[in-house]
């Protein structure tokens, strides 16, 4: 049974991982025969999922902390970084929830397709995304309601934002050494996402 959830949802959720795993091997296979156009659109909807459990991934590893170290920039102070803390966590507990609403109205109406050959692709997108924005908007009440934050200051965390104003190829050996420091493996990928401008 999934940690901290009720037996039916954690064998759903151990359901879905065993299929996950199929898909994306099957999806990420370079021998694999992409001449049919459904099976394009499979291998295209285990990216979008993929790209959100990536995305998301950082916010559902809350769900089981008491406490956490929490990291701003140098040039705020604590209360207003706690207060952008919570204001992050409380748009994505009501955003989640929201999408869990309408995910599960998806997969409601996708359950006919179970009666087609072939696996239902589409209604197992809306399962992966029920159980995705589940875990996120979960994370988000806990993190909200049941972690104890340790506040640090951080003035490499300053420094990048004073590096999101440069072009990509002038900000990149500094942006690298900062990830370095900081021991964020995936920060430069992540920062290039977001950074503006980003050429």
């Amino acid at each position: 049974m999934a940690r901290g959830h009720p037996a039916f949802l954690g064998r759903v959720i151990d359901r879905l991982r065993d299929v996950w795993r199929q898909m994306k091997y099957a999806a990420s296979d370079p021998h694999r025969d992409r001449s049919r156009r459904l099976t394009r659109m499979g291998d295209w909807l285990v990216c979008k999922v993929a790209e959100s459990i990536a995305e998301q991934r950082t916010l559902w590893s809350l769900r089981t902390l008491a406490s956490a170290s929490f990291i701003y920039p140098s040039d705020l102070s604590e209360t207003s970084a706690a207060s952008i803390r919570s204001r992050v966590l409380m748009r994505a507990r009501r955003q989640h929830g929201w999408w869990l609403l309408l995910n599960i109205v998806g997969v409601i109406l996708t359950a006919i397709l179970v009666l087609l050959p072939g696996p239902n692709l589409i209604g197992y997108y809306f399962l992966f995304r029920v159980v995705a924005h589940y875990l996120s908007w979960s994370a988000a009440r806990h993190a909200l309601e049941g972690v104890s934050w340790r506040p640090t200051a951080e003035r490499a965390l300053t420094e990048l934002g004073m590096l999101a104003r440069l072009p990509r190829d002038a900000r990149a050996e500094r942006v690298t050494a900062i990830a370095n420091q900081l021991g964020l493996t995936r920060l430069e990928a992540f920062f290039d996402r977001v950074a503006v401008p980003s050429p």
